[in-house]
C-alpha cells in the first residue's frame, strides 16, 4: 500500500491487498494543506484515502502552539501529583454528567478495568430540566474545576486546549468532507450549536502484566486529536489482528477516527481498534471532537463508489461497533456489535452506561431501571 508523496514519511512502509487490507506502520502526514481557509482538494482526497485504509495518522505542521502543549503537560504533572483528597474535590462520581477526576481502574472497557487515572472535561452547557427531552440530554451540564490555589490555570488551560484542538479538528473534518465528495462545511453544519466534545487528561502508571492502560476499543466521537507525550505505549490493531506501535515523534499529534464517522460514512471510514500498554509512567492529553447530542448518525448520501469500496472490502463491510451495555453484560465481543445508535447522544449514553455502570446507576437509575 503506497501513500502519495508529501503525505507519508518515505521511511514508513505499507502493504495492502484487497482480500485482507493491512498496514504495518502508521502514516506520518503533513497537514499544513488542511489549515488554510479552504482545504487543498488534493490533500483532502489523499488524507481521506489514508483514513479509509488505516484510520490513524501521526500529523506534523498542525498549527498548535508548542507552548500550549507544554503548559498542558505541566498542568497534568502537577494535578496527578496532588494528594487524593485534593483530586477528590472534582470527583467524577459527584457529577451526573460524568465530568471530573477518576482514580486508576474506575473506567472499564470490554468489562476490564483500565489502568489509568484521568480528568474528563466536556464542552460546558447548562443542565437540561425537561422531562420531554431525550434521556441523553441529561449529559449536558457543567464541568468541575479546581481553584487556582489548588491547581493554577486548571480551567483556563483546559478551555484553551479544547478551543485549539477543536479548530484543528474542524479543519481536518473539512478535508474529510471534501474527500467524501461533500462541501467543506458539511460536517460542521451537521454538528449544530450545542456541540459535546471531550478533553481527557490522562496519567498511566506502568501497565501490570496481562492488563492494559486502556483496553482495546473504538472511540465514540467523530475525530480524535491526541497529544501522546514522549512515552510510547499507544498501539493500533490492523485488519490482520497485529498490534502496531504508534511512533513517538516530537511536536506531533495522533489523529484517529471514531464510530460517528464510521456510521455516517456507511463504514467507508471505520474506527480502528487501539489500546495502551506502557512499561513506563505515561501522560497524554486527548481531544474527542463531537457534535450536538441530537445529531443523526444515519449514513450520508454519498457517491455510490464509496459503498462499492465497502462492499469490496470484508474489513470495512464487517466492521462493528462497541457493544451496548446489555450486549457487554451478555458477553458480546468488543467492537462486534451490530447495533447502530441513531444519534450521537444515544452513542454517548451507551458509552457511559457501559463504562461507568455504578455511577450511571447512582445518578440515572430511574431511567436505567425503566429501560
Amino acid at each position: 500500500m503506497t501513500f502519495p508523496e508529501g503525505l507519508a514519511s518515505p521511511t514508513v512502509h505499507y502493504r495492502f491487498a484487497m482480500s485482507s487490507p493491512a498496514f504495518d506502520a502508521i502514516p506520518i502526514v503533513d497537514v499544513a494543506p488542511a489549515l488554510g481557509d479552504t482545504p487543498d482538494p488534493d490533500f483532502a482526497r489523499r488524507f481521506t484515502d489514508i483514513c479509509h485504509h488505516v484510520g490513524f495518522a501521526v500529523v506534523t505542521n498542525h498549527g498548535i502552539e508548542r507552548t500550549l502543549v507544554n503548559d498542558v503537560f505541566e498542568m497534568m504533572h502537577r494535578f496527578f501529583a496532588l494528594p487524593t483528597e485534593q483530586k477528590m474535590l472534582i470527583d467524577k462520581n459527584a457529577s451526573p454528567q460524568m465530568r471530573g477526576w477518576e482514580p486508576v481502574g474506575a473506567e472499564t472497557t470490554n468489562n476490564e478495568a483500565d489502568i489509568r487515572e484521568q480528568i474528563d472535561v466536556w464542552t460546558g452547557h447548562a443542565t437540561v430540566d425537561d422531562s420531554d427531552a431525550p434521556v441523553y440530554h441529561r449529559l449536558y451540564g457543567p464541568n468541575q474545576w479546581l481553584d487556582d490555589d489548588v491547581l493554577a490555570g486548571h480551567r483556563d488551560l483546559s478551555e484553551r486546549w479544547i478551543n485549539a484542538l477543536a479548530d484543528l479538528a474542524d479543519k481536518l473534518m473539512a478535508s474529510l468532507a471534501i474527500g467524501l465528495g461533500l462541501d467543506a462545511d458539511h460536517f460542521r453544519n451537521l454538528f449544530g450549536d450545542r456541540t459535546m466534545s471531550l478533553a481527557k487528561f490522562i496519567h498511566y502508571p506502568p501497565t501490570p502484566a496481562g492488563a492494559a492502560g486502556v483496553n482495546p476499543h473504538h472511540d465514540a466521537g467523530f475525530l480524535t486529536v491526541l497529544a501522546p507525550g514522549p512515552t510510547a505505549g499507544l498501539q493500533v490493531q490492523n485488519p490482520d489482528g497485529d498490534w502496531i506501535d504508534v511512533p513517538v515523534i516530537e511536536d506531533t499529534f495522533v489523529i484517529n477516527l471514531g464510530e460517528m464517522i464510521q456510521s455516517m460514512s456507511g463504514n467507508y471510514l471505520v474506527a480502528t481498534p487501539h489500546r495502551v500498554i506502557t512499561s513506563d509512567e505515561r501522560w497524554s492529553a486527548g481531544y474527542f471532537h463531537g457534535p450536538s447530542l441530537d445529531t443523526s448518525l444515519a449514513p450520508l448520501d454519498l457517491d455510490p463508489r464509496f459503498a462499492a469500496a465497502v462492499e469490496a472490502s470484508p474489513h470495512h463491510r464487517q466492521a462493528g461497533f462497541m457493544p451496548t451495555p446489555a450486549e457487554a453484560e451478555a458477553g458480546t465481543a468488543a467492537m462486534a456489535s451490530a447495533h447502530r445508535p441513531t444519534t450521537y447522544g444515544e452513542q454517548l449514553w451507551n458509552y457511559f452506561s457501559r463504562s461507568y455502570a455504578e455511577a450511571m446507576a447512582n445518578h440515572h437509575g430511574d431511567i436505567l431501571d425503566a429501560t
